[in-house]
C-alpha cells in the first residue's frame, strides 16, 4: 500500500468527508421517516429513532480507520450500513475509498456484499410495496454503489498521477544533485591536477636547491649564488604560474590555453638541469605525435622529474623518449639514488594516480617500480596511431 501525502489527511479534510456523509445519509433518513409515515410502521419506529442513528453514528466512527485497514473497514461498514438510512453517506464514502486503491478484486468484493446485504436488510422497514419492485430494490444499492466507485476510482487516477509526477520531480531533483555533486567532484579533481602539474615540478626543483644549500658548507661564493638566484627564480615562476591557473579557474570557459608538447620536454629538462638535477634525455622520434600523446608524454616526464627532485635529491636522471607512428611511443624515467641525506619531501600520491588516470585515457599503460640499485623507473606505453590510416578511414 502506498503511503504518501493523500495518505495522511488533516483534520480538516477528515472533518469535510464526514459531514458529507452525514448530509447525504440525514437525507436518506428523512426521506425514509417520510415513507414510513405513510404506512403502518409502528413496530419500526423505534429502530428509525435509536437503532438507526447508533448504526450510522458507528458506521461514521469507524470511517475514521478507513485509510489505517481499508478493506475490513469498507466491508464492515458496506454491510451494517444497509440496516441504517442515516449511513448512506458513510457507505457511499466507504464504497469511493476502496475504489480508489484501484484494486478491482478488493472493490467488487465490498459492492457485492454492499448490495447483498441491502436485499436481506430490506424486513428491518415494513413498506408496502408491489411485488414487481423486487428490481428496484435491487437496482438502488447497485446504482448507488456504481456512482461512489466510478468517482472513487476517478480520484484513485488522479492521485496516482500527482504521485507519479510528484516521484518524477523528486527523481530529477535527485539526478540534478547527483549530476552538481559529480560535477563539483570532476572540477575538484581538475583544479588539484593543474595544481599539482604546474607548481609540484617547480616546487620540488626549489626544495632542493634549498637542500643543496643547507648540506653543503664547501660551496664557493659564486656557486651559493646561483642557487640562491634559482631558489628565487624558481619561486617568482612558480608564482606566476599558480596566478596563472587560478585566473584561468576563475574564468569563464574559454578557448583552452596553449598545452604541453613534446616539443617543450627539452625547455623541461632545461629548467631541471638549471636547478642543479643532473639529467641525460634521450629523444628517438623522427615524426610529430598526436596531440593528446605529445601532451601525456610531457606529463610523464615532468612528474618523473618531479619525483626525482622530491625523493631522490642530487640524483640523476635518465630520460628515454622513442616510437614510431602506427606502433607507440615509449616513455622512461629512471633516477638513481639519493645522493645527499637532504630531508626528502612528503608525497601525497595523487600526482601518479592522476598520471594513471591520463596515460588510461590515451588507451596506454602506466608503469613504476624500484630498480635494483634503490634508483627508481617510471614507464609509460601511450599508442601512436598512424595518421595515413586514420586519413583513409
Amino acid at each position: 500500500m502506498h503511503t504518501d501525502v493523500a495518505s495522511r489527511l488533516g483534520w480538516w479534510q477528515q472533518a469535510w468527508r464526514l459531514t458529507a456523509a452525514t448530509a447525504v445519509g440525514a437525507l436518506a433518513w428523512l426521506a425514509t421517516g417520510v415513507v414510513l409515515s405513510r404506512g403502518p410502521a409502528a413496530e419500526t419506529g423505534s429502530w428509525f429513532l435509536i437503532g438507526d442513528p447508533l448504526v450510522a453514528l458507528c458506521c461514521l466512527t469507524a470511517l475514521l480507520w478507513r485509510r489505517r485497514f481499508p478493506f475490513p473497514v469498507a466491508t464492515s461498514v458496506a454491510i451494517a450500513s444497509t440496516t441504517s438510512a442515516l449511513a448512506t453517506g458513510a457507505a457511499l464514502v466507504a464504497l469511493g475509498s476502496i475504489a480508489t486503491r484501484r484494486r478491482p478484486v478488493e472493490t467488487g468484493a465490498v459492492v457485492l456484499a454492499y448490495v447483498t446485504a441491502s436485499q436481506f436488510a430490506a424486513g428491518f422497514y415494513s413498506v408496502q410495496s408491489s411485488p414487481a419492485s423486487w428490481w428496484l430494490q435491487l437496482a438502488l444499492p447497485a446504482l448507488a454503489a456504481g456512482l461512489a466507485v466510478a468517482v472513487g476510482t476517478a480520484v484513485g487516477a488522479r492521485r496516482a498521477e500527482v504521485r507519479s509526477l510528484r516521484d518524477r520531480a523528486e527523481s530529477a531533483e535527485r539526478e540534478q544533485t547527483a549530476r552538481a555533486e559529480r560535477a563539483r567532484i570532476l572540477e575538484r579533481n581538475r583544479i588539484a591536477r593543474e595544481m599539482h602539474d604546474v607548481l609540484a615540478h617547480r616546487i620540488s626543483l626549489v626544495a632542493m636547491q634549498a637542500g643543496v644549500l643547507d648540506h653543503r658548507s664547501d660551496l664557493k661564493a659564486e656557486e651559493n649564488r646561483v642557487l640562491v638566484r634559482g631558489i628565487a627564480e624558481g619561486s617568482h615562476q612558480a608564482l606566476e604560474e599558480l596566478r596563472g591557473v587560478l585566473g584561468v579557474l576563475r574564468a569563464d570557459p574559454g578557448p583552452e590555453p596553449p598545452q604541453p608538447s613534446l616539443e617543450r620536454i627539452p625547455a623541461l629538462v632545461a629548467d631541471a638541469r638549471a636547478s642543479g638535477l643532473g639529467v641525460t634525455l634521450t629523444v628517438t622520434v623522427t615524426e610529430t605525435p598526436p596531440d593528446v600523446v605529445g601532451r601525456t608524454c610531457y606529463r610523464v616526464v615532468q612528474e618523473g622529474l618531479t619525483n626525482a627532485a622530491k625523493h631522490a635529491p642530487g640524483a640523476h636522471v635518465d630520460i628515454t623518449i622513442e616510437g614510431t607512428a602506427g606502433d607507440r611511443l615509449d616513455v622512461g624515467v629512471r633516477n638513481s639514488p639519493a645522493a645527499t641525506r637532504a630531508a626528502r619531501l612528503p608525497g601525497s600520491g595523487f600526482g601518479l594516480l592522476g598520471l594513471n588516470e591520463r596515460v588510461h585515457l590515451t588507451g596506454g599503460k602506466l608503469g613504476h617500480r624500484s630498480t635494483r640499485d634503490n634508483g627508481y623507473l617510471l614507464t609509460a606505453e601511450l599508442p601512436w596511431p598512424d595518421p595515413t590510416h586514420e586519413k583513409r578511414a
